[in-house]
């Protein structure tokens, strides 16, 4: 796909620069609710002038000798500020959205089902992996739009979205024109108000009052279950019973407070109403793909400086993902085994240590996955009846396509992991940066003008409506793209405190041919094992020399399977050979690499011994 210029305004609700978070501030935001009204749990930052003391848990620090064994089934994510960089934090408000829907009326409930979002809605809550999250987000690469692994790229595609989420991926872009101030609509459809006269953001609390949910806070000794009661009663007190304006009024508000907390999330407080305009006719919400809106705004925020504080998007999806792909990076419990959307299925264990140990622990994991323990078609043998937006999205899946999301425009280079439709990943050029608009890190602040996107990006819009560009591959193996990947990237791949010193990619290269090796030998097993079976029955058919001479088709039908088994077994013998040669190589280059990494260390190493004698020695004098 062809990457053409646009400009981005960007969201106003961005900040222009990384948030200022003081050293005493506590980082657990979890949910729709001030952090401070959370259980105190994990540790905390505290100040004294430049240095950063930190406060051990009452829990103790885990597990060090497994980093991803010992978890805690209750209690939130503790969020340490480490003093040097910025750590992530979860924004959404999950369990209010959902004491709301469980308190809207039923007609109200079955028009939400109706334009698809009921699957969505009936979602349990999970908690967040915010170290898992901050690790995949450090691997993201902003110039291809995907994840950088030791054994290629990853990246969550439009089939992860539906299955994870329930989200439609099929249908009309989400998008359209984007205003200088939305004060009208809000106050036409919403009977709310803007938080300014160039804005597209109302209020949350408004919001939420707006709904019945006046104060969204937990009360002392108050259970999570009384709660959710308490704020889905107050729900059901203030929403329309009868169907009319009313009641349309309040179901824009509710789509509203769903897609600007949850799809389509912002890092502040405030909710946008930059879609507002499609909600203006509500027969036809269902029409668009909001999970296809969803991937966007994901993949712009992992694009965003990694000095960014906030998790604002549907963080869920890549945890989950995660755990498919990845399972030994897996730090959830299965709850609903064969429960759909796959969301559904999972609980997350919270872990105790320090954000910044749980993060290093997890680059370490990653640094060392076999390759053959990635997952990459892990939705294999799932029911696709109990999933009809999956049946309606599969015209999207396995093609590179644009996505869009107002001024979010970016693409889905699903060529990049054809392994996923099952298939060999051939050699590509690997996407750069080439687009004025793309940056490294975060949107301009502020809506500039007024902006079809509609027309600004049409190419890219009529590149959705033709459903994108099938992903095809004639490779026979993986080898060439190992040693193309570890060309480009080196040791950019790593990111764990053990990762080998392969600056030049020679040891992810290796064992990516190693891998492709080892699966050109299971397949050509497979192959021997099946014409060695075909021979045996041909055998038995034939029934000895004297049935050989009244039939001679199966005569020769024997022998060229006799022959094609000797081949096979002669070339499955030359790969075994070849696996053993790699290994070997693989070992000596490691090897290497060690070596000349101790020999780059030993000058800096006696320098900074001679600089400590020279202190001692200056000391002794004082």
């Amino acid at each position: 796909m062809e990457e053409e210029p646009v400009v981005m305004p960007g969201d106003e609700d961005e900040p222009v620069g990384p948030k200022k978070v003081g050293l005493r501030t506590l980082h657990f935001e979890c949910g729709m609710w001030g952090g401070a009204d959370h259980p105190f749990v994990g540790r905390f930052a505290r100040g004294n002038g430049r240095k950063t003391e930190e406060i051990p848990s009452r829990f103790g620090p885990g597990n060090e000798t497994d980093p991803l064994s010992y978890y805690q089934r209750k209690g939130d994510t503790p969020y340490v500020l480490s003093g040097q960089r910025s750590e992530l934090r979860s924004r959404l408000g999950w369990a209010v959205i959902r004491a709301i829907y469980d308190g809207l009326p039923d007609f109200q409930v079955r028009r939400l089902e109706s334009m698809g979002f009921g699957p969505f809605l009936r979602l349990e809550e999970l908690a967040p992996d915010v170290a898992l999250i901050q690790a995949l987000k450090e691997r993201w690469d902003p110039e291809c739009h995907a994840f950088l692994f030791p054994w290629g790229h990853m990246v969550p595609t439009l089939e992860d979205v539906v299955r994870i989420t329930g989200l439609r991926v099929d249908g009309q872009a989400v998008t359209g024109t984007t205003y200088t101030s939305y004060q009208e609509p809000v106050e036409r459809l919403l009977e709310l108000e803007v938080r300014g006269e160039r804005s597209s953001l109302v209020g949350r609390t408004a919001l939420q009052a707006s709904l019945g949910v006046a104060s969204a806070r937990h009360r002392m000794g108050e259970e999570q279950e009384e709660y959710l009661a308490r704020l889905t009663e107050d729900a059901r007190a203030v929403l329309a019973e009868e169907e009319g304006e009313a009641e349309d009024r309040d179901l824009r508000r509710f789509l509203i407070l769903v897609i600007g907390k949850l799809i389509l999330g912002t890092r502040g407080d405030p909710v946008s109403c930059r879609c507002l305009p499609l909600l203006e006719d509500l027969t036809q919400v269902g029409s668009y793909a909001w999970g296809a809106a969803l991937l966007a705004h994901l993949f712009d925020s992992l694009g965003t400086s990694s000095r960014e504080t906030g998790v604002a998007r549907f963080f869920p999806l890549l945890q989950v993902w995660t755990y498919y792909h990845l399972p030994s990076l897996r730090r959830g419990v299965a709850r609903r085994r064969g429960a759909v959307p796959l969301l559904q299925r999972w609980r997350f264990c919270h872990d105790e240590r320090s954000l910044r140990r749980q993060v290093t622990l997890i680059h370490d994991a990653m640094d060392t996955i076999p390759f053959g323990h990635v997952q990459w078609t892990p939705y294999v043998g799932e029911d696709d009846a109990t999933q009809p937006s999956v049946e309606r999205g599969r015209p999207y899946f396995g093609r590179d396509i644009w996505l869009h999301c107002f001024n979010t425009v970016v693409p889905l280079h699903h060529g990049l992991v054809a392994r996923t439709l099952g298939l060999h990943q051939a050699v590509v050029e690997f996407p750069t940066r080439q687009r004025s608009w793309e940056r490294p890190g975060r949107s301009f602040r502020g809506i500039q003008q007024v902006t079809d996107w509609t027309v600004r990006v049409r190419e890219q819009l009529d590149d959705w409506e033709r459903r994108g560009k099938e992903v095809v591959s004639e490779a026979a193996s993986d080898e060439d793209y190992y040693r193309a990947y570890a060309r480009r990237y080196g040791a950019q791949v790593y990111r764990g405190t053990r990762r080998p010193l392969d600056p030049e990619g020679r040891i992810a290269s290796l064992e990516g041919v190693l891998h492709s090796t080892i699966q050109q030998r299971d397949d050509l097993q497979a192959l021997v094992d099946q014409l060695r079976g075909e021979l045996e029955r041909a055998q038995q058919m034939v029934g000895g020399a004297s049935s050989s001479r009244e039939d001679p088709g199966r005569s020769v039908l024997e022998g060229q399977l006799a022959a094609a088994a000797a081949r096979a077994e002669d070339t499955l013998a030359q790969l075994r050979e070849r696996e053993q040669e790699l290994r070997t190589a693989l070992a000596q280059t490691t090897a290497l690499e060690a070596e000349m990494a101790e020999l780059r260390l030993r000058p800096e190493a006696a320098e900074a011994t001679r600089w400590r004698q020279e202190a001692e020695a200056a000391a002794r004098w004082q």
